[in-house]
């Protein structure tokens, strides 16, 4: 008999606690995973580390890293000298987009993914990106997404030629606590991710930044201990 091929995901790991979920929700669902981080000059680069750590915990295939360099432009907190704000109030809903958005970074990123997973043949997309606990950027939206699925269709020659890429969210309407819980039903060490957004060398967090008080509520109304490394 025959057995049926097993489709591959490249899974965006930015090193974080979502992006570590969607990984193990590829891997759940029989996916042999191929994971993609980007090194676009962000001052949290112990991220990257904690993605190889969280790939290969987690079973990829590979890990793949592409340097991109979006310093050179600047624009925002991540990639420019511009301080970090710290212990400011979410902004999802309130129409402000924080100066921690990075221009075009989502849109890059899923590009460089959609490449991959075209060469690669028979593959699907996957990525954390989250619009309930977030904060607030326009590229993790649902409206983003499904304007990215359109484009891959579009814009490769697998999908000229009738080939699907499909793009998956699967985080897209949890909240930080219900990723939480659903990194510990999957077995995902949240001790080796790193999200905040001024980790320092050794990926230990401020405590302070938006991403790291996301994190510590997420861990909080999901009853869960936080295992997060703070300086």
């Amino acid at each position: 008999m025959v057995g049926t091929a097993v489709r591959k995901a490249v899974v965006l790991v930015s090193g974080g606690m979502d992006s570590a979920v969607t990984l193990a929700l590829a891997r759940e669902q029989g996916h042999a995973v191929h994971a993609l981080s980007v090194a676009y000059g962000q001052r949290h680069d112990s991220e990257l580390q904690a993605a190889q750590r969280v790939a290969a915990l987690l079973g990829a295939v590979e890990h793949k890293v592409v340097a991109v360099d979006l310093r050179s432009i600047g624009g925002s907190a991540l990639t420019a000298d511009i301080d970090v704000p710290v212990d400011a109030p979410h902004v999802a809903g309130s129409g402000r987009i924080p100066i921690t958005y990075v221009p075009a970074r989502n849109t890059i990123m899923l590009s460089i993914a959609l490449g991959w997973a075209e060469v690669l043949g028979d593959a699907d997309i996957w990525c954390g990106v989250n619009a309930v606990d977030y904060s607030g950027y326009p590229d993790c939206r649902p409206e983003f997404i499904d304007a990215f699925q359109a484009l891959a269709k579009l814009a490769t020659k697998a999908g000229v030629e009738g080939a699907r890429i499909a793009v998956h969210a699967p985080l897209m309407h949890l909240g930080k606590a219900d990723i939480a819980r659903e990194g510990q039903r999957l077995g995902v060490d949240f001790a080796a991710t790193v999200s905040c957004y001024q980790a320092d060398a050794e990926g230990r967090a401020c405590g302070h930044c938006d991403a790291c008080l996301l994190r510590a509520e997420g861990f909080a109304r999901a009853g869960l201990a936080d295992p997060t490394r703070y300086r």
